[in-house]
Order: structure tokens, then C-alpha cells, then sequence
């Protein structure tokens, strides 16, 4: 993948959407409460240093299902700032039932480089669930077509949708790995006001998928990209004031839960190289300089539980010259 560049998002929320997903309100996970004109796109990118080299990305909506007159006016409005510098590339997001041959030369003349394809599950009844509208199929149809076009392809996926389980969820992380995509998204599901699911979830028609149902599932789905070397570039919705005080009424938000689901990964691991170790043990593991507290937890709770679990005398850690995610003993 190409070296990581500064983005500029713009945010077109719902357009092109053919149906309405019964977890989905962009305009709340954005913040943006209407989607960026062509004139807007100008003035974004006018501001920006020549030969700045940003990434423009349009998130939220269905880039590539919107009317072509619509997406096509959008593309334009960035291209004289490609020849400036100003823009080295885009970037879209799109469903995978919008993606074909045709709209993806329309891409490649106007400078997209990355096409993000929102998968969510490659369980059709899961799909069918959300009123997703696609299959799995199709999704793997548009990954393949997408990367023999040279296209940088990152996939999307939720856990804990109406109709998952933590072993669909997991079926789909393995067989997203096996499409070959260049980086992951993962977000586990956060109830949003003034959404259907918000409405089930009143109506006690769907289980909130909590924040510790998250932290568990995700650090079994981290490691399946891990060792087939995709990288997961965001684990949860980002944060912003709004979620944070209210718009997630419920379910898998966490300002820090990519923190929270590699803190868990570290624990899992120290307990499996702790299995077997005598009563009342002196320990140290080492862990990469940067991952310490993680390896330690939030308010010490990995060293904690398993200063419990294997009645160790004290646990420290270290760094150590080992890469990120494993953990040893010294």
C-alpha cells in the first residue's frame, strides 16, 4: 500500500444509499448533517497548500450508486487540485452491489486510488437482518473485480448485528482475510438514536452487543488479520462530542476500544505463557516499549488478574526487543 498520506474527509451522509441498514444514521457518526456540494468540495480543497499531497476521501453515503451526474460533479470539482498538488489522491466509500466495470473507469480517470466497500458480514442472513440489500457474494465479487483494477481495497465489517453471533462474526473475519484486502475496518455495533435498531432495542427485539461482548469477540478477530498481515486501520467509530454525549445510546462505543480490545489480546496471551507457572512466582514479561500499558491494562487490570489467576508474589513488565503483540518472559 502506498505511503500514508493526510486526509482531507468530506462527508456525503446517506446519498446514493438504496436502503435503509437498520443500524445506520450517518448524520450522527459524521456530525455532518448535509452532504458536501461540488462548490464545497472547491472551497475545501482551495484552502489547502499547493502541492500539499492530501488524500480526499468522500465517506458516508454510496459514492459509486449515486446518480453519475451527481458523482461525476463531485470528481470534477477536485480535479484541478490534483493538478496543483494540493490532492494526491481519493479515496470512496461504496456498497458492494455498486461496483462494476464501468464505474470503476470513471474512478480511475478522475484519481482514486482506494475504494473502501462496506461488507458489514458475509452471512446473507445477517444481511437480510439489516436490510443491507447485498450479498456476500456480491462482495466478493466486488473485491476481486476491484483488486484485479489496482485499486487499494479496505473492507468494512461490523460484529454483534441483528442475527450475528460471535461465530458468524468470526466466519466473517476469515472470510474477509481470505479476499486479500489492504486494510480492515471493524465496527462492532453502537445503538444510535433515531435509528430502526434503536427501535428493536427499545422494544427488547435485539440484544445491545456491549462494550465487553466487543472487547472479547474483537480480540479473537484481531488476530485472524494479524497473521494473514492485514492491517485493521480502525477498530470502532471514531469519537466525536456527539456520540460521546448521547447520540450512542448504547452498544459497543468506547472512545479507546481499540485500546481496551489489545489490552485483552496481551491478557490472553500472558495467560497462556503463564499456564503452569508455580504459586507465589516472581514474574516479568516483556512487551514491545510502546505496548506496556497495554500489556499492564487500564488501571492495572491484566497485571491484577493474573497476579489472581496463577497466585503469582508480583508481575512486572518490560520493555523488550520483541514485535508488537507478542509477549515474553524474562
Amino acid at each position: 500500500m502506498s505511503a500514508r498520506r493526510r486526509i482531507l474527509p468530506l462527508f456525503i451522509p446517506h446519498l446514493g444509499c438504496s436502503h435503509s441498514c437498520v443500524f445506520c444514521n450517518q448524520k450522527r457518526i459524521s456530525g455532518a448533517a448535509e452532504p458536501v456540494t461540488p462548490r464545497e468540495v472547491a472551497a475545501a480543497l482551495e484552502r489547502l497548500p499547493t502541492a500539499a499531497g492530501y488524500e480526499l476521501a468522500f465517506y458516508g453515503g454510496s459514492f459509486t450508486a449515486l446518480p453519475r451526474d451527481e458523482m461525476t460533479a463531485l470528481l470534477k470539482a477536485a480535479q484541478p487540485y490534483r493538478a496543483d498538488g494540493r490532492i494526491a489522491s481519493i479515496r470512496v466509500s461504496t456498497r458492494p452491489d455498486a461496483v462494476d466495470e464501468q464505474v470503476l473507469s470513471v474512478l480511475a480517470e478522475a484519481g482514486v486510488e482506494t475504494v473502501e466497500l462496506g461488507a458489514q458480514s458475509m452471512c446473507d442472513e445477517v444481511l437480510a437482518s439489516c436490510g443491507r440489500g447485498h450479498t456476500a457474494e456480491q462482495t466478493r465479487t466486488a473485491a476481486s473485480l476491484l483488486r484485479q483494477r489496482g485499486f487499494y481495497l479496505i473492507l468494512q465489517m461490523m460484529t454483534g448485528l441483528p442475527g450475528s453471533s460471535p461465530a458468524r462474526d468470526l466466519a466473517t473475519a476469515h472470510a474477509l482475510a481470505q479476499l486479500r484486502p489492504d486494510g480492515v475496518r471493524i465496527y462492532p455495533t453502537v445503538i444510535l438514536k433515531d435509528t430502526e435498531l434503536y427501535a428493536l432495542w427499545q422494544r427488547g427485539d435485539y440484544r445491545e452487543h456491549t462494550v465487553a461482548d466487543a472487547v472479547e469477540l474483537c480480540a479473537e478477530i484481531l488476530p485472524v488479520f494479524e497473521a494473514a498481515k492485514i492491517p485493521v486501520i480502525r477498530l470502532g467509530l471514531n469519537p466525536t462530542e456527539d456520540l460521546s454525549g448521547g447520540d450512542a445510546a448504547a452498544g459497543a462505543y468506547h472512545p479507546a476500544l481499540g485500546e481496551l480490545v489489545r489490552s485483552r489480546i496481551y491478557l490472553k496471551r500472558a495467560r497462556a505463557l503463564l499456564a503452569g507457572s508455580p504459586q507465589g512466582k516472581s514474574v516479568v514479561l516483556g512487551v514491545c516499549p510502546g505496548d506496556i500499558s497495554q500489556m499492564i491494562g487500564q488501571h492495572r487490570c491484566n497485571a491484577d488478574a493474573l497476579c489472581r489467576e496463577f497466585s503469582l508474589r508480583s508481575l512486572k513488565v518490560v520493555p523488550a526487543d520483541v514485535p508488537r503483540g507478542e509477549v515474553i518472559e524474562i
